[in-house]
């Protein structure tokens, strides 16, 4: 007989939701070179020695609070075609990027990678992890016929993206949702 997984105490889950938002706030108005395990302990009301018990430094919170973001937003991707649920991916990722902690985290986070390897080494992974899915099913796509077969998932993922955090980096306007279609037509001709 299977053992019931032990309930988690939900003080310990209460403070760990408040230790996350707490390194990203503090990330996004300080800056990755400025936070501190002290300064999120400080923010989320809890002693330093709370975090320490369960990360053993800032870039194992930073990553715990990037994942439970993405795990609270991460669009429906069950149903629907590839193009359907490509259009998903892309407006999910421009709305994160206009309005979302990480956005607002992201500057300092690529700040960070330039400065210190471990940080570089996180983001790296990091973006490489939640590149998979849109890499998937876009090659899934091109599997089925629904996506033209001179395409490369990969290159594709990188033109479609690579154009939503351009906007978001490098000009005063993020991506409009509304130009996710048009978008798609651009990096895979239109008719798809």
């Amino acid at each position: 007989m299977p053992r019931a997984k032990p309930a988690v105490d939900p003080r310990i889950a209460h403070s760990r939701q408040l230790i996350l938002q707490a390194v990203l706030d503090e990330l996004s108005e300080v800056g990755y070179g400025a936070l501190t395990i002290e300064s999120t302990a400080r923010r989320a009301g809890v002693g330093k020695a709370t975090i320490y018990r369960h990360w053993p430094d800032k870039i194992a919170l930073i990553a715990d609070a990037f994942k439970l973001l993405q795990q609270q937003r991460d669009p429906e991707l069950v149903t629907g075609s590839p193009r359907e649920k490509l259009e998903r991916i892309l407006s999910h990722v421009a709305d994160v990027l206009t309005d979302s902690p990480f956005s607002s985290c992201l500057p300092a986070l690529i700040e960070g990678a330039e400065r210190d390897r471990a940080v570089r080494k996180f983001h790296h992974q990091f973006q490489a992890e939640v590149r998979k899915p849109t890499i998937a099913l876009i090659s899934s796509g091109v599997a089925t016929g629904d996506f033209p077969p001179h395409i490369d998932p990969e290159i594709a993922a990188f033109a479609l993206l690579g154009t939503i955090f351009f906007c978001r980096l490098m000009t005063d306007a993020p991506f409009p949702e509304e130009r996710v279609r048009d978008l798609i037509d651009t990096v895979f001709g239109s008719g798809v």
